[in-house]
């Protein structure tokens, strides 16, 4: 759909990586780390859930935050106002790289706001070749144009019928990438697939390369799983990847918005790397007046995050995924959820919907440390959710693929706790080859019915109650505990279940 953009005083196109990197480093808000990378620092430091609206004939009834269309015409018209007088700078891209996936996409963003175009631009992919750009998805971005009325005098307008999102007063670059993302959800459901919030990467066996799709909230481990090597494994994708309708997968972006609290070389040196060189763009990581950052100290957040280009790490091709193998639904848990699981047909589509996890500082203060549920994992995805579930399921029947859930957190409660046991990197990656390979034994589990391993290579005979979180609670005396825990997370899984009238009842059924 072709969009004259608004008029500005003035309009940069097509400016290089170079001068946007330039320009990001010159804002007054950023430093220069000691590797010569610019380190912005923003004052909103998460993604603004609560300012998020999606354009509705009938907002009451919307399942998501909803304003009306006089009222987007209103903020249209202010924004537009505003922009009149701004430096502008457009970036085109495309968000997937194969010609019969990739959807065009434009940003349109404050000059002052450098950084944000740079590190759009990197996750852009970009085909010089393609001609006359027109782009399908429009991201209108004005940082510092406020919106009194709304939460913290900030607005992200999502109109769907358009594809137009505009955003007001938020210098966070994650609503630049949301923003097409979040489009690109609809989109792709409107075309009979499924926007899935996941990692992909690619593991070598000895019966050939297996492909993994890792679907989590954001700081939940889906990056690290991602990144983390099996066999000599190459990530894909970080963050997102659409499942056709013929059951083919494609990728949506050309780098990583990595969190970088805690990220260390020894832990994650692929990510480490790759922030620690000059084209990375850095956001609220911690540095001292040397430049030297400090990706452990969350005095200002926890959320720091990096932008990189997959162009600067050992990578796979994103042109290079057909189908997957199996998927991960992440789970950062704390008490009876085992750190693998094996889930089969409505169970996996159900336990896909469920979407547990503890909220992290990507969510904001809000959803930090809170327990939530959100179906698909997908912040993001802007229509009722009972179609995610129903889609995943007619997906899975006519392309099958296994399912597990993997928990990144703890078993059998919180670091206070006593007995309690962490679920470390080492336990995931081991986790992870064994799935590819084929390696994992399985038996069922008498409570939640679906099957959890009795032995996976790597794992130690002494951390079996990490995969079968009954032995723990029995060995330190809380068996009443976990049959508690058990009939509740069952009844309330139920509940959560039902409250989407159109969801398949094969789904619902399959949590009791």
């Amino acid at each position: 759909m072709a969009f004259a953009l608004p008029a500005a005083r003035q309009v940069h196109h097509d400016l290089p990586q170079s001068e946007l990197l330039a320009r990001a480093l010159a804002m007054p808000t950023a430093r220069p780390t000691e590797y010569g990378a610019p380190n912005v620092q923003t004052q909103v430091l998460a993604r603004s859930k609560g300012s998020t609206y999606i354009v509705a004939d009938d907002p009451d009834s919307y399942p998501h935050q909803a304003i009306d269309r006089d009222e987007w015409q209103r903020v249209t018209e202010l924004q537009n106002a505003y922009i009149a007088d701004q430096e502008m700078i457009v970036v085109d891209g495309y968000i997937g790289d194969t010609a019969e996936r990739r959807v065009p996409a434009r940003l349109y963003v404050e000059a002052a706001n450098g950084n944000i175009a740079g590190m759009q631009d990197v996750l852009y992919f970009h085909d010089p070749e393609s001609g006359e750009f027109e782009p399908e998805l429009l991201v209108i971005y004005t940082p510092n144009l406020a919106v009194p009325g709304y939460p913290d005098d900030r607005l992200i307008a999502v109109n769907l019928d358009l594809y137009v999102t505009r955003v007001f007063n938020s210098d966070y670059f994650g609503e630049s990438k949301k923003g097409g993302l979040r489009m690109w959800n609809h989109l792709v459901f409107e075309r009979g697939g499924l926007a899935l919030h996941a990692g992909c990467k690619m593991i070598p066996t000895s019966a050939g390369v297996k492909t993994g799709l890792i679907v989590g909230l954001s700081g939940t481990g889906k990056t690290t799983t991602t990144f983390t090597r099996q066999n000599g494994s190459l990530p894909v994708q970080d963050d997102f990847v659409a499942w056709w309708p013929d059951g083919s997968i494609s990728a949506t972006e050309a780098g990583c918005f990595a969190k970088t609290f805690a990220l260390n070389p020894k832990d994650e040196p692929t990510i480490h790397g790759a922030v620690t060189k000059p084209g990375a763009y850095l956001e609220n990581v911690s540095m001292d007046e040397r430049g030297v950052v400090d990706f452990f100290d969350e005095s200002y957040t926890k959320n720091g995050r990096a932008v990189f280009s997959f162009a600067d790490i050992e990578a796979a091709e994103a042109s290079s995924i057909e189908q997957a193998d199996f998927l991960l639904v992440l789970n950062r848990n704390e008490n009876v959820i085992p750190a693998v699981a094996r889930l089969e047909g409505p169970q996996a589509a159900a336990f896909f919907m469920l979407g547990e996890t503890t909220g992290t500082a990507a969510g904001g203060k809000d959803e930090e440390g809170v327990f939530l549920r959100v179906p698909g994992t997908n912040p993001f995805f802007p229509m009722h959710h009972d179609g995610q579930g129903n889609r995943f399921l007619e997906l899975l029947e006519q392309h099958p693929i296994d399912v597990y859930i993997m928990n990144t957190g703890r078993v059998g409660g919180p670091e206070s706790e006593s007995g309690s046991k962490k679920v470390r990197i080492p336990h995931s990656s081991a986790i992870v080859k064994a799935i590819a390979e084929g390696t994992i034994e399985w038996e069922v589990d008498p409570d939640f019915g679906y099957k959890v391993a009795s032995h996976v290579p790597g794992i130690d005979a002494a951390d079996i109650d990490l995969l079968q979180p009954r032995r723990l609670y029995e060995a330190t005396g809380r068996s009443d505990e976990y049959r508690q825990r058990v009939e509740r997370l069952k009844a309330e899984r139920a509940e959560f279940l039902a409250q989407y009238p159109s969801l398949s009842a094969e789904i619902v059924n399959s949590v009791r």
